[in-house]
């Protein structure tokens, strides 16, 4: 976990960014590359007398390369998203600033085992990617609006609660520090 205290805020929210561009574009290299073998092996099942052995091979390899073409679109858009939430004048924000778009978060939770704190950058796209901080210090948690967490941190400013529910388990979390 990254906190806000420990970093002195110092963290380079583009640099962040240009982090999860990097995932993103490997995801896509990695969509395109499996696309492209799933349409070759289904060409190859393609001679006459494997048609008819392995014609259902060929339709599931045809699928696998629909579908990873289709993942590859959606990381494609998701990049263009990124680069124009990066490209555009990032909100600032402080301690009495309600949670939006760009901000990072620390949270604390308390459980059986004790408190834990997490922190979150909440990014228009890029859900469930985990960034590292300055130096590989810590980690950070992206986290979308469209997620549980990112609709309960929505407008909340430092100091306020909030419950979210994940797994079908209710968590009720402190907000500790918005940047």
């Amino acid at each position: 976990m990254l906190s806000l205290q420990f970093c002195g805020m110092g963290l380079d929210k583009k640099e962040l960014m240009a982090q999860l561009a990097d995932r993103l574009q490997h995801s896509d290299r990695l969509a395109v590359r499996a696309q492209l073998e799933a349409r070759e092996a289904a060409r190859s099942l393609a001679t006459e007398s494997e048609k008819k052995e392995d014609g259902r091979a060929a339709i599931e390899y045809g699928s696998l390369a629909t579908g990873q073409a289709a993942r590859a679109r959606r990381v494609q858009e998701e990049i263009g998203a990124l680069t124009a939430f990066r490209d555009a004048d990032l909100p600032r924000f402080n301690r009495r600033t309600p949670v939006a778009l760009g901000a990072i978060v620390d949270v604390r939770t308390e459980d059986e085992t004790g408190y834990d704190e997490r922190t979150f950058f909440l990014l228009p796209v890029g859900a469930g990617t985990e960034l590292t901080g300055p130096g590989g210090d810590g980690f950070l948690s992206v986290i979308t609006p469209a997620s549980p967490v990112g609709r309960a941190l929505m407008g909340r400013r430092t100091g306020d609660c909030i419950e979210v529910t994940l797994a079908g388990e209710v968590h009720e979390w402190e907000v500790l520090d918005v940047a």
